[in-house]
């Protein structure tokens, strides 16, 4: 089984992601995780790290070339923005999480123990970064929700529902 999840940051997929591999014995991989730890060993921050990526598509090629693999293996649950959309011809589900931005803001914010406005500013700028690298590298416009709703066997909207809530409606959709 080839699972997907995708949604931007703070939506709730990576800690969902790993709930599921604990429920259903998947592997998981994480190109969040990938690229947090690309900008580390580059000595950079995420921030700077997206404008860089933007400047070298080869970053995200490099990413996508490794889930494409990692995935064909099987068995496994691939947490990324864009996995729903780099694995269509080959996930056998593709779920999506979507939640408001001063949600997302907040829930990371706590988790990473910074200020809010600290948080906004480095999500807004990464987010844009990230939407137009998408745009010109995969001509997909992840802003434009009539074009991701195509792609994704489920969406759910993460902003009023607990983790247990979510992992309910995702593990009673694919029994």
């Amino acid at each position: 089984m080839i699972l997907t999840i995708s949604g931007l940051h703070g939506t709730g997929k990576s800690t969902i992601a790993k709930l599921i591999t604990e429920k259903l014995g998947l592997q998981y991989y994480s190109t969040g995780q990938a690229f947090r730890d690309l900008a580390q060993e580059m000595n950079m921050t995420l921030e700077k790290f997206s404008e860089y990526a933007e400047k070298n598509p080869e970053i995200d090629k490099e990413l996508d070339s490794k889930i494409i693999g990692i995935a064909r293996k099987g068995n496994i649950i691939i947490d990324s923005q864009l996995s729903g959309y780099i694995l269509k011809s080959i996930a056998d589900f593709k779920i999506l999480l979507i939640c408001p931005l001063e949600i997302r803001i907040k829930r990371m914010a706590e988790r990473d123990n910074v200020n809010y406005k600290l948080k906004l500013r480095e999500t807004e700028i990464r987010e844009k970064s990230e939407l137009e690298r998408f745009k010109h590298l995969y001509n997909i416009d992840l802003s434009d929700q009539e074009e991701i709703q195509d792609l994704y066997d489920l969406i759910i909207d993460t902003e009023n529902l607990t983790i247990e809530d979510v992992l309910e409606k995702i593990l009673s959709t694919l029994e």
